[in-house]
């Protein structure tokens, strides 16, 4: 689904107002410091100025590190999002399989998968760059291939009359129509890939942004966590804003902003869904089993499948096995599951809120815009700081990373109802509820299950993420346990389980959403 702004160029007007909303901000959360000095861990930005300005060499080189895996996963992951999209247009029965494949790589989590990158690359930028490439393949996929099938289908027959190819309708034509699909795409995996080369950080480098948030935090250094904070959270905005520049300056017409595209009708055929799914996980097993032979890996730390089928299931253990590792599952889900359905609910609370008063939203969208931007693992640390270590904290990071994608899908979702349904709701009188109940609401349904979807890796990666850095319960702190005492069985089941998790989830929303879009926006099923 394809969103634009209603205008593209802001005028001075706006760029003022946002310049007195960042000074309000800075000013109530320096007011908020002060006022909750000795009760909560929170510093201000005067204290973050003057730990910044004391330790401004240290900074400068962690965040330089920090930037160079990023910008290395960055190059990866897009080159390998095009490669993927231009060969699902091109081979259309494979583009099934490519897209499932793909889901499932999105959906591991990073936490997971670092420790396990980290004994498989050794020491080095190799985990920082992988996680950082995995972290943005998919947010450049997904937009790039639905830019590419939305290319006009004249053109195609204008292609076919002169003899052309699909490889020539690929370069000629959809490659141009996807190209404000692509910018798209790159700008939002632009903080996604400073998040990725964070987590890899965590998982036992020597230098960089993580490192330093991991000291500061278990030195409990309120203005190092906070300033490291600061500056990441400014990496990412600047990544994510340049790109937004650089694209204004090639092309004059307004950005798409991608939220995700319709559900596939042929889905309906439950025997093409089955085979794929069968399909999809005889490669899944194939390319891992494979990957690793091939590789010539130690099966003390490169597990293959059967070695996590004998872990859960044969071995004299196994039933141990499984009870530790379900146990901890079901603590994370317990704190993961409040904190995402309570983000969607504030999410779509305040989209809703703001939509009727529209007045607040101009002041609000630009702080809600760049909060957007800011890295889970920097959020992370500052929740758990300033909230404690218990289920409030672990639940309030879930929510906050489910807030802000869904409220600013929801709101587009909202302000993006057809003009012509408003005008006749009006000639009818009707109120301002029910324009919104029985025209906006419905409208905006893709877009909420949308976010819905793509926020539930997300959700697991921010609970995780909490227990690992934190509490120490749960799956995560299972995983930091297993990755310090090498217990490799347990971490590759703790990877599998987790992605099996995540994949059900997403797969379980977009049945809702297909169940509720076929009685309130049938329409809109329709590719």
């Amino acid at each position: 689904m394809i969103l634009s702004p209603a205008r593209w160029r802001r005028p001075r007007t706006d760029w003022l107002r946002s310049i007195a909303t960042a000074l309000v901000a800075l000013i109530a959360w320096e007011a908020l410091a002060r006022a909750l000095a000795g009760t909560y861990l929170i510093a201000g930005p005067l204290e973050i100025a003057s730990y910044l300005s004391d330790h401004a060499g240290l900074i400068l080189r962690a965040t330089g590190w920090t930037a160079l895996a990023a910008a290395g996963g960055y190059v990866i992951g897009n080159l390998t999002a095009i490669a993927l999209a231009a060969v699902a247009i091109l081979i259309p029965g494979a583009a099934r399989l490519i897209s499932s494949l793909a889901l499932i790589v999105f959906c591991l989590p990073l936490v997971a998968t670092g420790p396990i990158l980290r004994v498989l690359w050794g020491p080095g930028l190799g985990p920082q760059v992988t996680l950082a490439a995995l972290a943005v393949y998919y947010t450049t996929f997904l937009p790039l291939l639905v830019g590419l099938r939305a290319a006009p289908p004249n053109w195609f027959d204008l292609v076919r009359s002169y003899g052309r190819g699909g490889w020539t309708a690929l370069v000629e034509v959809r490659a141009m129509a996807a190209l404000p699909y692509l910018i798209a795409g790159l700008q939002i995996a632009a903080p996604a890939a400073f998040l990725g080369a964070l987590v890899g950080e965590f998982t036992g480098a020597e230098r960089g942004m993580g490192v330093l948030t991991i000291r500061a935090m278990r030195s409990l250094d309120v203005a190092g966590t906070w300033s490291l904070a600061t500056i990441a959270a400014a990496v990412s905005m600047l990544a994510h804003a340049g790109i937004g520049w650089l694209w204004r300056r090639l092309d004059d017409a307004p950005p798409p902003l991608i939220l995700a595209s319709l559900p596939d009708a042929r889905t309906d055929r439950r025997w093409a869904t089955r085979l794929n799914l069968i399909l999809v996980v005889l490669v899944v097993i194939a390319l891992w089993w494979l990957s690793m032979e091939f590789a010539g890996l130690n099966r003390f730390f490169a597990k293959r499948p059967d070695d996590i089928w004998a872990f859960l299931v044969t071995a004299s253990g196994a039933a141990d096995h499984r009870t530790t590792l379900f146990a901890a599952l079901g603590q994370t889900l317990s704190l993961a599951l409040p904190g995402y359905a309570l983000g969607l609910a504030l999410g779509l609370g305040l989209a809703i809120a703001l939509l009727m008063l529209p007045a607040l939203a101009r002041a609000i969208m630009p702080l809600a815009v760049a909060l957007r931007a800011i890295p889970i693992v920097i959020t992370a640390p500052l929740v758990v700081v300033a909230m404690g270590r218990g289920a409030t904290g672990t639940i309030t990071i879930t929510a906050v990373m489910t807030f802000f994608p869904t409220f600013i899908a929801c709101y587009q979702g909202l302000k993006r109802t057809p003009a012509a349904l408003i005008d006749l709701f009006e000639s009818y009188a009707a109120t301002r509820w029910e324009r919104l109940t029985l025209v906006q609401f419905p409208a905006m349904l893709p877009a909420f299950f949308s976010a819905a979807r793509m926020a539930v890796p997300a959700a697991i990666l921010a609970t995780t993420t909490a227990e690992w850095l934190a509490t120490g319960h749960g799956i995560g702190g299972l995983m930091a346990l297993t990755a310090s005492t090498s217990d490799y069985g347990m971490l590759w089941s703790s990877v599998v389980l987790l992605a099996l998790v995540a994949v059900a989830a997403y797969a379980a929303i977009e049945r809702i959403e297909r169940a509720v879009l076929r009685r309130y926006g049938a329409e809109q099923l329709v590719r």
